[in-house]
């Protein structure tokens, strides 16, 4: 049973190859209220964001294994699905590319605002100024600049190639080791020093509300910050009120605490936040690798060899 395919198969995709291995039940969106009811009989559940929790695999004595419609698994209640002998996977890697990408479209839009003046293009800005040249605002160049990285997994290293590309600087850094070491600087010169600040590490109760006041007191004045990865690692609050001091120059922000967001959220209103809907993974190509990735955590498990999975007893 699928609980949210939500815009997964956007554009034509489909479930054909998971569809061949059993029977299956696909849902556009499940409340979480609604899991226990739809789910029962079900031996298998793919989720991307329904939460899947303790409680929930009392009352489903069936289910025997869950595959993560994306890599991060924090909505599934692991430990607890591994103690009722329910393996869990994920899909990792699908959207390197993707979001690798979503993070430098974030990075220029704030640096030459491209969306914003063709749109005042459509208005007829430049038409009226009498200019051949009417830019709105000054435009911000890459090379040269640091790039700081908090989180050393895929998707990080491909930003930081990326980086390098634009002839930026590139340091990387880990909340889990926040002294640095080896390839790893220390965070907190990560923080202080990075012109460009983009976030890649896992929400966990250790990096939940990390970008907090204290955090962005510390950041460069000028700084742009970066978040494709989980909105719980910002304090929101405290973003907007920095924001709104103006020390850093601009924050885009793919995802956020509350998904969708209320229409009076603090930080939609603010002139150098961009924030886009969570779509940094949703590239066409990604999309497939994820459908097909998903499959084969399925075949496996039902040959008895499940791969991928995330909720393995410690070595």
């Amino acid at each position: 049973m699928v609980l949210d395919e939500g815009h997964l198969l956007d554009g034509g995709l489909g479930w054909s190859e998971i569809a061949a291995l059993g029977e299956l039940v696909v849902h556009t969106r499940t409340a979480e209220g609604e899991v226990v009811a739809r789910a029962a009989g079900a031996e298998i559940l793919l989720t991307n964001k329904t939460p899947l929790t303790a409680a929930m695999f009392e009352r489903l004595p069936e289910l025997r294994f869950i595959s993560v419609l994306a890599t991060g698994h924090n909505v599934v209640d692991g430990a607890a699905a591994r103690a009722r002998g329910i393996a869990v996977s994920n899909v990792p890697a699908y959207a390197t590319d993707s979001v690798a990408q979503h993070v430098f479209a974030l990075i220029l839009e704030l640096c030459h605002r491209v969306g914003s003046h063709a749109a005042a293009v459509a208005e007829g800005h430049w038409a009226d100024s009498g200019e051949w040249c009417a830019p709105l605002a000054p435009l911000t160049e890459l090379s040269g600049r640091r790039l700081g990285l908090i989180g050393r997994g895929r998707i990080a290293q491909r930003v930081a190639e990326i980086g390098r590309a634009f002839g930026m600087e590139v340091l990387m850094a880990s909340p889990s080791h926040p002294d640095g070491g080896g390839e790893l600087a220390a965070l907190d010169e990560v923080v202080r020093t990075a012109d460009v600040l983009s976030l890649h590490c896992q929400l966990t109760p250790a990096t939940n509300g990390l970008v907090d006041a204290d955090f962005l007191g510390r950041m460069k004045p000028g700084a742009l910050l970066i978040n494709t990865a989980r909105g719980a690692l910002i304090n929101e609050q405290d973003l907007a009120a920095a924001l709104s001091r103006g020390g850093m120059a601009g924050a885009g922000l793919d995802v956020l605490a509350q998904e969708p967001p209320p229409a009076d959220h603090v930080l939609c209103c603010l002139p150098n936040c961009v924030i886009t809907p969570h779509m940094a993974w949703m590239g066409g190509a990604a999309r497939r690798r994820l459908l097909a990735a998903t499959a084969g955590n399925v075949r496996a498990f039902l040959q008895g060899s499940p791969v991928n999975v995330v909720n393995a007893p410690p070595a």
